[in-house]
């Protein structure tokens, strides 16, 4: 199948933002140490005076125009071929800390950015062709099909759940309960983001879509989304390590937005079964590449890779240390390595 115009659209609009994100990151990070040194009191203490650091404002302004780069590359290709290539900017974040923070890269991490990369080809090469959209109500038809309510039903279902239910008893203990909360509401969120994209893609083509109600349905369910998202994103950040919510976030994030994509706007109808095939293995692999190059990031920096801990997994070790993971939670502050954790816990026991 051949790469349409409006594919090749969306991928370099999903390339640009992958780079301008992924910058972002090292300059609000170069910003945040420069404000540190200057003022001495770091933002992970309570201070906040990077937000008198020009260099910060330049990484601000920078994820801004990735963001909205991704926001526009949604209205001209499906999520299938959008969503992954998100990694791309974990990619550029590792190459760049290497070279401006002297973040030293694995080997292994080198090897997740060649997967990601590979996986990504493979996805843009077997991706399906964006079906013609003429108006708003078209797009809020295949939102109120019965197959895409079910789905969406059973999001808020699950939503509520991990909020009532699950959230007071163990969300402080269990990854999956944030992460599962804000990559729910994210897939909801992403299919909002394409259809106001769309419509405004078709405003700005001369096909005013902002005086159907449609419309502005779609911006409010974006907000609730991303508000909802947001908020549980930063509780799941604020609790766990983020070297282990960003693998497990990625991956429900783009595995849910991807099922209701194909369910929402049927991105795989006419293609063949050796293309959609294709498709879920670059997936499988953009996503195992996702996951080393975060299952590495530590090992230079924590010495729970040295000594007696140098042939364990992140993961044996945490269950060595309590059985709930936390000690991965470690203070990046005083950064304390992961046997000195297990150490301070037996002592207290």
């Amino acid at each position: 199948m051949g790469f349409s115009e409006d594919n090749l659209k969306g991928f370099i609009l999903a390339l640009m933002s992958s780079l301008f994100i992924g910058a972002s990151f090292i300059i609000k990070k170069k910003g945040l140490r420069r404000a540190a040194a200057a003022s001495g009191v770091r933002a992970g203490t309570g201070g906040f005076s990077y937000l008198l650091e020009p260099l910060w404002w330049l990484g601000m302004i920078t994820m801004i125009i990735g963001e909205v780069a991704n926001f526009v590359a949604y209205a001209f290709a499906p999520a299938v071929l959008v969503t992954p290539l998100g990694a791309l900017s974990i990619i550029v974040s590792a190459v760049l800390a290497q070279f401006i923070l002297n973040e030293k890269l694995h080997q292994l991490g080198i090897l997740g950015c060649v997967m990601c990369i590979a996986g990504s080809v493979v996805i843009v090469i077997h991706a399906p062709q964006e079906h013609p959209i003429t108006s708003v109500q078209e797009i809020c038809s295949m939102a109120t099909q019965p197959a895409f309510l079910l789905y969406v039903a059973s999001v808020i279902v699950l939503v509520f759940i991990l909020i009532f239910h699950f959230a007071p008893q163990c969300g402080h203990s269990n990854v999956l309960v944030f992460t599962g909360i804000c990559s729910l509401m994210g897939s909801l969120s992403v299919m909002s983001v394409k259809a106001l994209g769309t419509a405004l893609k078709l405003t700005f083509e001369g096909n005013n879509q902002l005086l159907y109600p449609e419309t502005w349905f779609f911006v409010f369910i974006v907000a609730t989304c991303v508000i909802t998202q947001m908020n549980y994103l930063n509780k799941a950040l604020d609790t766990f390590n983020t070297a282990v919510v960003s693998p497990i976030y990625y991956v429900m994030f783009t595995s849910l937005t991807i099922l209701a994509s194909v369910i929402m706007f049927k991105d795989w109808d006419g293609q063949s079964v050796g293309n959609i095939i294709s498709e879920i293995c670059g997936f499988i692999v953009v996503l195992s590449g996702t996951i080393l190059l975060h299952t590495t990031k530590d090992f230079e920096r924590s010495s729970s890779f040295r000594g007696s801990y140098a042939s364990l997994s992140p993961a044996l070790s945490a269950r060595l240390c309590s059985g709930n993971g936390e000690f991965m939670k470690h203070d990046e502050e005083n950064q304390l390595p992961a046997e000195a954790v297990c150490l301070q816990r037996q002592e207290m026991h």
